[in-house]
């Protein structure tokens, strides 16, 4: 972890999106899509309704924070949570010592240049001490993360192990997901351990070890980096990798009862109606990668598209406050009024609309995207929805 940045945390994310084949009777997660060629329709087309319910074959994870918690209260969010120095811990590389040899421990290529990658993942973690390279210290967060707060534990077997390692030896895991895992731990074996994990992250590794298996870094793909906008939830702010991963059946999920209080699986169309009735709030990241995400209505063709487009890399985000009073309006990059070099506040008029990438709050439950850009690395573009007829211009 990078103990030198002054004002963010750095921290991970997993979007776990599941088949609607609920696995009741397991409380292991199920093996992730084997990913094929193919991309998902109109991925960069323009504003259009939001899918009927019946439209998706899959539903996301979210999380409920507790009112207790010292950032977003009560909020819906996706798994994950703040890095720890274990995470980088130069043990994992005994765990991992089968993928010593082959680059960020097996992980494909992004071929995004260095100079433009996210500091998140461009950071040379050996200055810092670690030989743990950060696209797989980040997985590894998120994947501990999930487990802490859900109960999920995606890992991989010694015995599946042998067939990973042949497949990236071989080259087929360059273009292909068809290494990931079924764990088949029983509920006592995870409460435990889930326990121990809760009570000290680095039990992590120990679990590992003890276990014979292995974090399943490979099946998350690389979809977003979020940094918190300065004074918008207080004092704390998170520098946060976006991870996706499709699992074919939802699994058994329970909440710690302390951090989380309540788990829903619910497609994305669900979530973001439920937040326009203001019977859940969900904070923008979690809104923005929701809308994306209606773009793709089928499981196949969302691991389809994220196992693919992980590859390009992703650019990182920082919501830059364009205007405080009604509405609050934040920019995105690619916005025409945002910043070049500061993350303070912007300048400009806001009803300039030559380019939009800007998220707009009326009120908490009131939020809309006015997009006008191309996304870069051939990533997705969120449905946007008219909310007024004096709002059209300014969203299409």
């Amino acid at each position: 972890m990078n103990t030198t940045l002054k004002h963010w945390k750095e921290a991970a994310t997993l979007i776990l999106a599941a088949g609607h084949s609920r696995g009741a009777d397991t409380l292991s997660s199920r093996t992730p899509l084997t990913a094929a060629p193919g991309a998902p329709p109109d991925s960069s087309s323009g504003p259009s309704h939001l899918p009927h319910k019946s439209s998706f074959d899959y539903d996301v994870l979210l999380l409920k924070r507790s009112g207790k918690s010292g950032f977003m209260p009560n909020a819906y969010v996706f798994p994950g949570g703040m890095v720890d120095p274990s995470d980088f811990s130069s043990e994992w590389l005994d765990i991992f010592k089968s993928f010593r040899n082959s680059a960020n421990f097996g992980l494909r290529s992004v071929t995004q240049p260095v100079q433009t990658r996210p500091p998140l993942f461009a950071t040379d973690r050996l200055k810092l001490g670690s030989p743990i390279p950060g696209e797989v210290a980040f997985r590894i967060c998120a994947l501990r993360e999930t487990f802490e707060e859900s109960g999920l534990l995606l890992v991989v077997s010694k015995l599946e192990e042998r067939s990973l390692l042949k497949s990236i030896e071989d080259r087929y895991a360059t273009d292909q997901a068809q290494h990931y895992s079924l764990n088949d731990l029983c509920s006592s074996e995870l409460t435990k351990w889930r326990a121990l994990v809760n009570q000290d992250p680095s039990n992590f590794i120990r679990m590992c070890r003890e276990l014979e298996v292995l974090p399943n870094i490979w099946a998350l793909h690389e979809w977003s980096n979020w940094l918190t906008p300065i004074g918008r939830y207080g004092a704390r702010r998170y520098d946060t990798a976006f991870f996706m991963c499709c699992l074919q059946e939802i699994p058994h999920t329970l909440e710690d009862e302390k951090e989380i209080v309540r788990f829903q699986w619910s497609t994305p169309s669900e979530v973001l109606k439920s937040f326009k009735a203001q019977e859940v709030w969900i904070p923008p990241p979690q809104f923005y990668e929701l809308s994306r995400m209606c773009r793709v209505p089928l499981l196949k063709d969302l691991h389809n598209f994220s196992s693919r487009r992980a590859t390009e890399g992703c650019e990182m985000w920082l919501p830059v406050v364009l205007q405080k009073d009604d509405p609050y309006i934040s920019l995105l990059p690619g916005d025409k009024h945002y910043p070049a070099d500061t993350p303070g506040e912007a300048e400009g008029d806001p009803q300039d609309n030559s380019a939009l990438h800007r998220i707009v709050v009326t009120d908490p439950y009131s939020l809309t995207l006015q997009i006008t850009i191309k996304p870069k690395y051939n990533h997705l573009l969120p449905v946007l929805e008219r909310t007024s007829p004096h709002d059209s211009k300014s969203q299409l």
